[in-house]
């Protein structure tokens, strides 16, 4: 990995508007990944920026079905660009939105990445202040064309409690601290299970495995979220919390945790607009 990574010739790609990216990732899958990065965004969102979120994940797109985009939409081409998909108000770019749910990503590391590459670089973003990614999970070739080739302004790690988690959330902070990304903090999903009868709290996957990572990395822990039956079921259901219930707890979590990204962003004098760079 380390001769990957540490490639002499590293290409940049050009997001013309878009001001800033940040990736939301992990190092396993099932952890509530996408969940995540799509109530960031809608919470950045209701802070007052322009925000868009692209579905990096090219084998298992899910953000068209959590932002309640119908079945069968396409995006627009103008001037052989893709226009993105409006959806609750943040600009949206998936592979879902180009191939059908039904067809498989049969594809080899390169012919994904080149993939992931097309959706990033040729799709007509607007005025975007900050670019929410849904990276796909673990730390193959489509995470490293992201952490190398896309100027990132910083990088969230989400994770579960539990020990197997946590051990690939660090190869995931590993990654992006081996390419110099920043990492804005850690999020423990999944961190109580919230009875709906009766309210009761329990730690089904265990205790402090994300405060043990963010102490250990020296980085904020942004949040800890529920394992909560409602929040699954609005994500399914295309009404995420922060639109199905913008007052309700989960919500307010991701809210404080969208204004310290802010907050992280906005003080980063090195995080500014994605230019083209190419590294001798």
């Amino acid at each position: 990995m380390e001769q990957i990574i540490n490639s002499s010739t590293v290409k940049k790609f050009i997001l013309p508007g878009v001001k800033q990216v940040i990736a939301v990732a992990s190092g396993k899958g099932g952890v509530g990944k996408s969940t995540v990065a799509a109530n960031l965004a809608l919470a950045l969102a209701a802070e007052g920026r322009r925000i868009g979120l692209l579905d990096a994940d090219i084998y298992g797109p899910s953000q068209g079905l959590m932002m309640g985009v119908p079945a069968g939409t396409k995006p627009e081409v103008s001037n052989d660009l893709l226009q993105p998909i409006i959806a609750h108000g943040l600009q949206c770019m998936s592979m879902s939105f180009i191939a059908s749910d039904r067809t498989p990503a049969v594809w080899r590391g390169p012919m994904a990445s080149g993939a992931l590459q097309q959706l990033l670089t040729q799709t007509d973003w607007q005025a975007v202040d900050v670019l929410v990614v849904d990276m796909p999970p673990g730390t193959g070739d489509i995470q490293l064309t992201m952490a190398q080739n896309v100027p990132l302004a910083g990088a969230v790690i989400v994770t579960t409690p539990q020990d197997i988690a946590l051990l690939d959330a660090r190869k995931g902070i590993e990654m992006f601290r081996k390419v110099e990304v920043p990492l804005l903090g850690v999020v423990e999903n999944m961190s109580t299970h919230v009875c709906r009868e009766c309210g009761h709290h329990e730690a089904i996957f265990g205790e402090g495995g994300g405060d043990a990572i963010a102490a250990e990395y020296g980085v904020r822990l942004l949040a800890r979220l529920p394992l909560a039956m409602d929040i699954r079921l609005q994500a399914d259901g295309g009404q995420p919390p922060l639109v199905a219930d913008p007052n309700s707890d989960t919500s307010q979590l991701f809210g404080a945790m969208a204004r310290e990204i802010l907050m992280a962003l906005d003080n980063n004098v090195d995080a500014g607009p994605v230019i083209q760079i190419m590294e001798d």
